[in-house]
Parts: structure tokens; sequence; C-alpha cells
């Protein structure tokens, strides 16, 4: 299947039937967000996996009260880094270099200069743009689980900070940005399933200057 067949494929499932997905697709939905693009490869997110049943439904009113959250197999939790630090910066590129058979102080100049810019804008500033990075990973992972025939449902709509809490994010410098459940759609029973897929005509989508 295409990507473009997969993407006219896939929509925003609302009911998932709790039926699992195979883990190897699972692991493949993964690595594509590993696989991701990152700005200066910072990779400045994680995503944290949760298959636990009785853990799915204490989030669930969190995401107010989201069916899929339980009905999914798997639920994938798209989480950036609070922000960055000269710390982590240097651990990057030394993962970098030395797997790249390359001298420490290979990329020092881009480093410094990086550094340079990433370590004077405020907590926030940083924040926003690992979250913006973490969006990437997200999208990507959303198209890889349309290639493989994995329903997922893109969610913005949950308290944050009390997820955070609950999973323990805020212990280890990360919040949570986007939720991805994973599952199997029950066409029965979503009401969105075998509506018509509207996007904005592409002349009317696409700006040209020749």
């Amino acid at each position: 299947m295409s990507l473009i067949d997969a993407l006219n494929w896939r929509y925003a499932v609302k009911k998932m039937n709790g039926q699992p997905v195979e883990q190897e697709k699972v692991d493949q939905i993964i690595q594509a967000a590993l696989l991701a693009p990152t700005s200066s490869g910072l990779q400045p997110f994680r995503v944290v996996v949760v298959t636990n049943q009785e853990l799915k439904e204490k989030i669930a009113p969190i995401a107010f009260g989201q069916s899929q959250i339980i009905d999914s197999s798997h639920l994938l939790i798209f989480a950036a880094q609070e922000n960055y630090t000269e710390e982590g910066i240097d651990a990057i590129f030394d993962r970098m270099n030395s797997e790249r058979g390359l001298p420490l102080n290979g990329t020092d100049a881009y480093k410094a200069q990086l550094k340079g810019m990433v370590l004077s804008r405020s907590a926030e500033e940083n924040f926003n743009h690992a979250a913006r990075q973490a969006y990437i990973g997200f999208g990507i992972a959303i198209a890889q689980a349309a290639v493989l025939k994995v329903d997922a449902t893109p969610m913005e709509g949950f308290n944050g900070p009390d997820l955070d809490k609950l999973l323990g994010l805020d212990t280890k410098g990360l919040k949570s940005v986007t939720l991805l459940p994973l599952g199997n759609r029950d066409e029965s029973a979503d009401w969105l399933a075998n509506l018509k897929k509207v996007r904005t005509p592409l002349n009317e989508f696409v700006i040209e200057f020749k």
C-alpha cells in the first residue's frame, strides 16, 4: 500500500474493538517515531507505551473519558523534554561521534554554536521547541500505523499535568504533549467509520510562487 493510499484509508477512529495489535507492528510504529527527523538530531522527546489495562483505566478520566484509551491495544504517549541541558547535548553528540567513528571533539564548533543558541532561551521556549520535535515523530508514527493498517487516534484532549504526575514523567524532566491509542476500529459502533474523508481542495491548499 502506498503512503497516499494508507492516508486515505486511515481516519481518527472514535470507537475501537479492544482487539490486540501485533507487537511486531507496534514495534515498527515506534521505530518510525525513533527515526523521525529532529532539530540537530537532539531527539528531545520519548515515547511511553502503556498496555496495562488498569493503568489505561486510570488514564481515561484524564483524557475526558475518551473510550479509545481503554479499548486500545497499546497507548503511546509522546512526551517532550522540559528543557535542554548542556550535559544532555554533550551526551547526544558524544554518542553520535562515537557511533560514527569520529573523534569526540570533532563537532565541538557546531556544538558550541548550538549550545549558545539553545541554552540562552527560556525553559518555556525550549519546551515548546521540544514539543514541536515530538509532533514530527507523532505524525510519522501515525503514517506508519496507516501503512500497516493499524488504527490510531491522535489526541490532544487530556490533562497533561495530571497524566505526568500519574506516570511520574514530571520526575524524569518530561511533559506529555500528545496521545496515540493504537487498535482496531469497531465500524458497527463508530459514527465516523463510513463517512467520506473531506479535505481542503488541493488548488486551495497549495500556494505556489513560480
